[in-house]
């Protein structure tokens, strides 16, 4: 998202019709069974059972991982629960493009890569330069960039890849004449973040491709020694993690959906679904949500999850501006005793956003919502853990851009083991945040809730 995306947003308020979410009914369509899909198809009940049986080990199946299997499932039918994936946690810009450099090097047959931003920088550069020296080896490097996302990047930069042989797709061009189109939506944004490689390996995450990622974030004792404007250069916070098993062929599903949906040329001949076997322990969910879908499935699934919960919700949150459902299901979480953490920003790249998500602070506060502020970098992670068993990284913020005029892509992960790493990850940005206090937020300054009630009234398009 960011300063550009609100800036050209903000621009089309007079012409932009409004959308709006789906009701959320999480008890429609819940089923007694789960449903899995393996490498080799659909799992038997039987077997699914067995399945639910094993992950719990010898103490019985934990009713809290089978409630959430079961609502994840019946939230959309169409995603299914994917078995036998490996999944790596990556924190931050400098692990994420080193293991993502590391794929594409051993790339041998293809790249699709999916980006809202693609600088011109030190580190855009690398990546071109490397998937060029792909591409002329022989694998087929495709990539789609977001027009907003990429406004700031010189076309000759994308013209350097067309001519190395690259096919290079732009989404929903910024210019209307550039390609023809019944419709110009510019408000409609591919905000996803993903890299395919050979069909084997995806990367899914909130990390742009940009040198704001360039460095490892700082702690609270840097932002002390800096000063808070300084700390905007230090690293940016981001997470992503890196797939490999058969829930690859879902996210690659969701890559030819979106060059076909934006009329791209033919994607040349290679095996874009290879045969793929199991390669870990854990249950993955791809979503991908488009502007167009009117069910809005991250939403879906996110206001499910959070209804369902019985522990705990824990949310690491770039851009925080909830729907009424959705800071609804926060606060009722809270109310029936749910232990509910919000990790957010304490600033971020956009004033507007950042004062319409403190806007909320109070209803939430009440509610016995506990609200932490991580210092020492820019906040730009998208995560969710809840009841340490449902785990969720992704693109997509917790607002209606996201909702409503993006086109996004998360993934879901279902089990124990890897919501403790998120877990373990979440305490660590626990300790570099400020907790905000009910008595505290109600001494706020009367310039900050002015700047709350200006963001509000551009909610819709932020």
């Amino acid at each position: 998202m960011g300063a550009r995306a609100l800036f050209l947003a903000t621009a089309l308020l007079g012409v932009i019709s409004c959308a709006t979410l789906p009701d959320v009914e999480p008890e429609m369509g819940i089923q007694q069974s789960v449903e899995f899909q393996g490498s080799d198809g659909v799992v038997s009940d039987t077997g699914s059972e067995q399945i639910l049986q094993g992950l719990a080990g010898d103490s019985g199946v934990p009713e809290m991982l089978r409630t959430h299997l079961a609502f994840e499932q019946a939230v959309n039918l169409d995603s299914p629960l994917v078995l036998g994936n490996k999944v790596t946690l990556l924190q931050n810009g400098p692990a994420t493009h080193a293991a993502m450099f590391a794929a594409i090097r051993a790339a041998t047959d293809h790249i699709n890569l999916e980006t809202y931003i693609f600088d011109d920088g030190e580190l855009g550069r690398q990546f071109a330069e490397l998937l060029l020296e792909r591409q002329a080896a022989g694998v087929q490097v495709n990539v789609l960039y977001d027009s907003v996302g990429g406004l700031m990047t010189p076309q000759s930069f994308f013209d350097e890849l067309r001519d190395g042989g690259v096919q290079v797709l732009e989404f929903n061009p910024v210019n209307p004449l550039t390609r023809n189109r019944k419709t110009w939506l510019m408000n409609n944004r591919d905000h996803r973040k993903q890299l395919l490689v050979d069909g084997r390996v995806a990367f899914i995450g909130g990390v742009n491709i940009s040198d704001s990622y360039t460095s490892t974030p700082s702690g609270k004792r840097a932002m002390q020694e800096h000063g808070q404007e300084a700390t905007l250069d230090i690293g940016w916070r981001d997470t992503h993690v890196q797939i490999e098993g058969p829930v690859v062929a879902e996210f690659q599903k969701l890559f030819m959906d979106s060059w076909t949906r934006q009329k791209g040329p033919q994607l040349a001949a290679h095996q874009y679904f290879p045969e793929l076997h199991p390669a870990g322990d854990e249950i993955v969910r791809a979503i991908g949500s488009v502007a167009e879908d009117e069910e809005s499935p991250i939403y879906l699934t996110m206001v499910s999850a959070i209804s369902r919960a019985e522990r705990e919700v824990h949310l690491t949150v770039a851009y925080f501006a909830p729907d009424g459902k959705l800071l609804g299901a926060l606060i009722e979480a809270a109310r029936r005793g749910v232990a509910v953490k919000l990790v957010l920003p304490s600033y971020t790249d956009s004033w507007a956003i950042f004062h319409l998500g403190r806007s909320y602070y109070m209803k939430l506060l009440k509610a016995g919502v506990e609200i932490h502020e991580r210092h020492g970098a820019v906040m730009h992670a998208k995560t969710a853990v809840i009841d340490g068993v449902w785990s969720t990284i992704g693109s997509s913020n917790l607002d209606l851009r996201s909702f409503l005029h993006n086109d996004e892509i998360n993934a879901v992960v279902l089990g124990q083991a890897f919501a403790g790493q998120m877990d373990t990850m979440f305490a660590a940005d626990l300790a570099e945040s400020e907790r905000i206090l009910l008595k505290q937020w109600r001494r706020r300054s009367l310039w900050l809730r002015v700047k709350e009630r200006v963001a509000r009234l551009g909610a819709y398009w932020l």
